[in-house]
């Protein structure tokens, strides 16, 4: 095995990074970063697969992607979870079967992905278009879905509204749409909506963000996420996710498009729910962190697993003692799990030559 120094190797400034216009993906200049407690550096002995950066052409830009590994065979279709980016599957990726490979991908406006246009909200449920688009432009017959968090979700409806199209689906923590309050519904929106509108101006305008040093963008990200991401982790997301400030030299800012924040979730009731879970016939693996929330009443996590439990003989269910993002703070936790499940129904697919 190859001793690396760090899959995130320790960065000192590496001048100003350009940032992609609205319509396009662009050119970012990958700028990561080691400060004073040097999170950034994690010694691993593994051998990491080759990795490239991809864009995908849609019709409001570019999805921005990692393929992981061997480019003649159809990879596993990485999705991250909310104002997240590839750069979660980062440390999991690499401890997974090299002779299979992995398309991390970028939602729209997060990452290096394009942003939608002007005037636009973000709907989870668009992505399950733009995984349609990434088939028809590979020329994909089938397509193999992991997904985290909001990415599962994902994974979830696409594979039950077109079973017959993916050959395995593995869902990290977030296990279908959540049914909310009712109560809680109208003054969600009644916030959200207005907000929405001021970040949309802000793009529009073009001014940029409030810019922090790393350190504090390193505990932004871990004090946002519950703790679920670990401040050795951290960087393995920002390093997608910032750009040097113009304004203030020795900072950064977050470049994921701020509408993100007040986006448009499924929501499908429970009936729905358990009616789509029927159809997921294909191999399907959940993994539940046991220190996360169901971000819903239990009762319909319960329900759900029953369903399919039922109606899949193909179903696995583990839970892990770790937090929400225990695939990027705790690979070492997932990987043993996810890797005997790929190696049972994983089956080698020919790419179409591009």
């Amino acid at each position: 095995m190859t001793k690396i120094k760090s899959l995130l190797p320790q960065i000192n400034y590496l001048g100003q990074m350009l940032r992609a216009p609205q319509q396009s993906a662009g050119t970012i200049v990958s700028q990561r970063c080691s400060h004073n407690q040097q999170i950034c550096d994690e010694t691993l002995s593994i051998e990491k697969p080759k990795v490239e950066e991809i864009r995908i052409p849609v019709p409001y830009g570019e999805i921005a992607g990692k393929w992981w590994g061997p480019k003649d065979t159809r990879p596993i279709v990485s999705l991250h979870g909310w104002q997240d980016n590839a750069g979660t599957f980062d440390r999991l990726i690499p401890r997974l079967p090299h002779h299979m490979s992995f398309l991390a991908l970028d939602f729209a406006g997060h990452g290096l992905s394009s942003r939608i246009p002007d005037g636009m909200t973000y709907h989870t449920q668009d992505n399950i278009y733009m995984l349609k688009m990434v088939m028809q432009h590979y020329q994909w017959k089938k397509i193999s879905l992991m997904g985290h968090s909001m990415g599962s979700i994902v994974g979830f409806v696409f594979s039950s509204i077109f079973p017959d199209m993916v050959d395995l689906y593995i869902g990290l923590d977030a296990l279908k749409p959540h049914i909310p309050d009712p109560h809680e519904i109208g003054p969600r929106l009644q916030k959200r909506i207005p907000q929405m509108l001021v970040a949309d101006i802000r793009n529009r305008h073009k001014s940029e963000p409030p810019s922090y040093t790393y350190e504090d963008l390193v505990s932004r990200l871990h004090q946002g996420t519950h703790k679920s991401v670990s401040k050795e982790a951290a960087p393995y997301l920002l390093n997608r996710n910032i750009q040097k400030s113009s304004v203030n030299p020795n900072k950064f800012f977050f470049t994921r498009d701020s509408r993100l924040k007040y986006g448009v979730g499924i929501g499908f009731s429970q009936d729905i729910n358990l009616e789509l879970a029927k159809r997921l016939t294909m191999p399907y693996l959940f993994l539940k962190a046991k220190h996360s929330t169901y971000y819903e009443d239990k009762k319909y996590f319960d329900e759900f697993i029953e369903v399919v439990q039922k109606n899949n003989p193909l179903f696995e269910l583990h839970f892990v003692d770790s937090t929400h993002h225990m695939h990027l703070t705790e690979p070492k936790k997932v990987a043993p799990i996810v890797s005997k499940f790929l190696c049972k129904y994983w089956k080698h697919d020919a790419m179409v030559a591009q």
